[in-house]
């Protein structure tokens, strides 16, 4: 396996979570409705049930892929549930209090604690209180790797040191080696001093988005062709697109990144709710890329299935704006958005402008 951990350098500082819709979709959508971060077929049940106040869905669905150590799909149901729990809470208290020990519990107990410290002006301390959780839910079950991504994330946000994270990562990476959960915890490890901000003008550190670079398209290459970890360097190539800082990159190597991410769509069904977060946030590359077609050829793949990353980070109405892109993309050739829907600061690729953001790709 190629030693990725190698690339990650000696410093770190946190950065800005990106907002979670917790919409609850109880079907999938049919026809040319467009939902938000739609469940699958699997989470729906559990969603509804917890709706109801009923644990027993979400505790068995998590039993489940525990059990067939399906990771990516652990992982994505550990997210989901917790942004669930953050606005109803109730079916989540009655679960970790009738099943206190229960791994799937208490592994959305932790991120669930994470969740809510990351926006917190006391997000250091509210993190620190949160260990015991995120240490019990790597304890309930030694092969599960959800709970190291869980503490890679932890260890960002909470200012951890290259070590500590080293270690994290390298017991993340001995349980699941290409879970992708993990490997995008070590990317935003790695994005969060990219672009640093003192008053109006950036700073970034020299090669950091080379860094992000180097580390994705490691793991890409030791990656298997199915594995979602294809993706990950169009996450770095995102990254460096939305930072608005950093010295420029090679446009041959953001075209790469967005070749490896479609040739990894295109192994999925079209309309499919599994890729629609890596197909819709390459559709954003392509758009940056003026790869017109191929954005186009996204859209059709991403048929009803939005997500709110990345269009969260351009708008608060995350679905309007895809929506909004969804028309112009399909009506138009290729000339640039109108302003209230470009994706973008203005400017050419590569002269970052507007609004600097820090690294959370």
């Amino acid at each position: 396996m190629v030693d990725t951990m190698a690339l990650l350098p000696s410093f770190i500082r946190p950065t800005r979570m990106t907002r979670r819709s917790a919409r609850l979709a109880g079907r999938p959508p049919a026809g040319d409705e467009v939902v938000l971060d739609a469940p699958d077929d699997r989470l729906s049940p559990a969603l509804v049930a917890a709706g109801r106040g009923e644990y027993a869905t979400a505790a068995g669905l998590l039993a489940a892929t525990r059990a067939a150590a399906a990771w990516e799909n652990h992982d994505r149901y550990v997210r989901r549930l917790a942004g669930f729990a953050r606005s109803r809470p109730e079916w989540f208290e009655a679960w970790r209090a009738a099943a206190p020990e229960d791994p799937g519990a208490l592994l959305v107990g932790a991120q669930l604690a994470v969740d809510r410290a990351w926006p917190s002006p006391g997000r250091t301390e509210l993190l620190r209180e949160a260990s015991p959780l995120v240490t019990a839910a790597a304890r309930a079950d030694d092969r599960d790797p959800v709970p190291w991504r869980i503490a890679l994330d932890h260890a960002r946000g909470s200012r951890a040191g290259h070590r500590y994270f080293g270690e994290l990562w390298e017991a993340a990476v001995r349980r699941a080696p290409h879970h992708y959960g993990c490997h995008v915890a070590a990317l935003r490890y790695l994005a969060a001093f990219c672009c640093v901000v003192w008053g109006d003008t950036p700073h970034t550190s020299d090669g950091s988005h080379r860094e992000c670079f180097d580390f994705a398209e490691r793991a890409a290459q030791d990656a298997p062709a199915d594995s979602l970890v294809q993706a990950l360097p169009a996450r770095a190539a995102f990254g460096y697109l939305t930072d608005g800082c950093g010295p420029e990159m090679p446009r041959e190597r953001l075209h790469a990144a967005a070749d490896r991410a479609i040739a990894l769509s295109a192994r999925f069904p079209a309309a499919d709710a599994w890729p629609a977060e890596v197909r819709n946030k390459l559709l954003y590359v392509l758009m940056r890329l003026d790869r017109w077609e191929e954005a186009r050829t996204q859209l059709r793949l991403i048929g009803p299935y939005a997500t709110s990353f990345p269009w969260d980070r351009f708008s608060d109405d995350p679905l309007g704006h895809f929506l909004g892109l969804r028309e112009h993309l399909l009506a138009a050739g290729p000339r640039p958005l109108p302003a209230g829907l470009a994706p973008a600061p203005a400017g050419p690729l590569g002269e970052h402008r507007g609004h600097v953001r820090a690294g959370d790709h």
